[in-house]
């Protein structure tokens, strides 16, 4: 599984758009870009996760490890991390569907 294709959003677009709004004068001294920089961190730690287990799962079906204790580990950091980003991107939809509810 690979956390990109949740609504086809990748790190590359959001840092994209942290890139774009970090041009942007704002009163919250940068916080919003920081705040898009952390998403993409997390995206990429998602990933690697994700990778890592993926790596456990071949090595223990290969017969290059005998230690599932290991897979367990990493099948757990993957869950949780992609558990994690999936909120992340949710509270991302909600507050762009907030703001687009705003009246100008």
């Amino acid at each position: 599984m690979d956390i990109t294709k949740l609504y086809n959003v990748t790190a590359g677009d959001i840092k994209l758009a942290a890139e774009q709004t970090s041009n942007l004068r704002r009163g919250d001294g940068g916080k919003f870009g920081a705040f898009l920089q952390a998403a993409v961190n997390q995206v990429n730690e998602t990933n690697s996760y994700i990778q890592a287990q993926e790596d456990e799962e071949i090595k223990l079906a290969l017969g290059l490890t005998e230690n599932t204790h290991d897979l367990a580990i990493a099948q757990a950091k993957a869950n949780a991390s992609i558990q994690y980003t999936t909120l992340l991107r949710d509270r991302f939809i909600e507050a762009y569907r907030e703001i687009m509810q705003i009246q100008i």
